[in-house]
């Protein structure tokens, strides 16, 4: 068993999510890489270990079952147990996702990943999380999913999505579900909104960089053992569901 305290990030080879696995690098931790494409996986790897972080590769797609167990088995294997898990993969989807113009297709392909395949690794990882003895689970959601958000005039929510912001809003309600089932034992497990980062998720558009997104997540990854769990949060506090 190792003494370090061991994180596991997807999505984590650019991005709010590399952003996320140094932070948690800065803090001593060991931290998992999780990202589909080898050469980005190990590039990021390698760029965080030069930073000083003690950080390993995890083979990951969140989208395949197979893919997901082998992650769980490496990481079993590899630290026999797992303390923080970031759920950070995602993607938009492709546009244009106006509700009744938008190729099914795209709306499946965002719940897969930013949904079920939340679901997929989450599950996998649980038996992994339930040997921590301060577990905590961070799933990077959007404040675009948040519907009083989203009904309330003037506020600015970004373009009309059928596919990206209900995956969002969906994935938020699964949080809580999750929260629900977990609230008699000593899993945290909340929601994060990193604002609208400059990413190639968004062509580079948005206005905060991945690091001051990643700074909600390094926070709710080191909740004291009595912090909130069921939340949607981002760095001015709770977000309106």
């Amino acid at each position: 068993m190792s003494e370090h305290t061991i994180a596991l990030v997807t999505g984590a080879n650019k991005g709010i999510g590399y952003e996320i696995a140094a932070g948690l690098g800065t803090l001593g931790w060991r931290v998992g890489v999780g990202a589909r494409d080898e050469e980005r996986r190990e590039t990021a790897v390698a760029k965080l270990r030069a930073a000083g972080a003690d950080a390993f590769g995890v083979p990951l797609d969140v989208t395949d079952d197979a893919s997901v167990a082998d992650a769980a088995r490496l990481i079993e294997n590899s630290t026999g147990r797992l303390d923080v898990l970031v759920n950070n993969a995602g993607i938009t989807g492709s546009a244009p996702q106006l509700p009744t113009t938008v190729d099914v297709a795209t709306v499946r392909a965002a719940v897969e990943t930013n949904v079920i395949g939340v679901i997929r690794v989450t599950n996998a990882m649980l038996p992994l999380l339930r040997r921590s003895p301060s577990p905590r689970i961070v799933n990077m959601s959007s404040g675009v999913g948040s519907l009083t958000r989203q009904t309330t005039p003037g506020t600015e929510t970004g373009p009309v999505s059928a596919a990206y912001t209900p995956s969002k809003t969906f994935l938020n309600a699964v949080t809580v579900q999750y929260a629900k089932e977990l609230s008699d034992t000593n899993i945290l497990i909340n929601a994060a909104c990193p604002g609208y980062c400059a990413t190639d998720l968004n062509d580079f558009r948005g206005f905060r960089t991945p690091e001051q997104g990643a700074a909600i997540a390094l926070q709710l990854a080191t909740l004291p053992d009595d912090g909130p769990t069921g939340g949607f949060f981002d760095d001015a506090g709770e977000v309106p569901w």
